[in-house]
């Protein structure tokens, strides 16, 4: 499978997409504390996703996923299935939304922090979404796909965490996951790596560590990751397109700043 380029009237669906995906976001937050289930925000999103925004929650039967949206907690790096499970007080979570909108992805996620924040939840949260922008200033046409990978790493080997090795931020647009697939660490073939091109859209969403890289999935529900040494895990995500000068990001929040 090939890179897809966009054409202008695919890159505004992606826009239109991509702002929706982070509306769902802006409208979880005030509904993030203690005592909340995560079948609970899973049900808000979806109603929200469906009612609201006229559009499809992505991640609802992808490949028998039975849910909405994606809830992972303190060592869960990805794919936590929302169920009974309440959040307690200083707990990490990451919320991954996928919305379709004519056709077109949006996807995005963000950490949140329920009740006072401990100072490894606070930092892990931190770095990884220093790991994310990192990344993400790394993009302009020209550039080889490998290095956003490359100052993730270094980033987070700075501040003696580590990146997640099985899982990669991917293209998208019409399809969930498309090419290429965008890494988060260096796999020492930078040379041999796609070069950026205007009009490419793909995620960037590195999973990062405070402890090791290495992580298992669970054999009960075939989705979620955990960290294999059961320390700290978290994970921002954006949905990023290639411009004629550098990079648009489709899922920026409300006041939020890339900087």
């Amino acid at each position: 499978m090939s890179i897809t380029i966009k054409t202008a009237e695919q890159i505004e669906k992606m826009r239109i997409a991509g702002k929706l995906a982070a509306s769902v976001l802006e409208m979880i937050e005030p509904h993030v504390n203690v005592g909340v289930s995560t079948g609970y925000l899973d049900q808000l999103c979806h109603d929200f996703i469906v009612n609201d925004l006229k559009a499809i929650p992505a991640p609802l039967n992808y490949n028998d996923f039975p849910k909405s949206i994606c809830t992972s907690i303190n060592n869960v790096v990805c794919h936590g299935i929302p169920g009974e499970k309440k959040l307690k007080k200083g707990d990490i979570i990451n919320i991954d939304i996928t919305v379709i909108k004519d056709g077109f992805h949006g996807d995005t996620s963000k950490m949140f922090i329920t009740g006072k924040p401990g100072v490894k939840a606070t930092r892990i949260c931190d770095v990884a979404r220093e790991c994310l922008l990192t990344g993400i200033k790394q993009v302009k046409p020209g550039v080889k796909l490998g290095e956003i990978g490359k100052a993730i790493g270094l980033y987070a080997n700075s501040k003696n965490c580590s990146v997640v090795r099985d899982y990669c931020g991917h293209g998208i647009g019409q399809g969930f996951h498309e090419m290429p697939q965008v890494l988060h660490y260096d796999d020492g073939r930078i040379k041999n790596s796609p070069v950026l091109e205007p009009g490419m859209t793909f995620t960037i969403e590195p999973m990062i560590n405070l402890g090791g890289y290495e992580v298992v999935t669970s054999s009960l529900d075939g989705w979620t990751v955990t960290t294999k040494d059961r320390s700290l895990s978290a994970q921002w995500e954006h949905t990023i397109l290639i411009t004629e000068t550098g990079y648009e990001v489709l899922t920026l929040r409300e006041g939020e700043l890339i900087i």
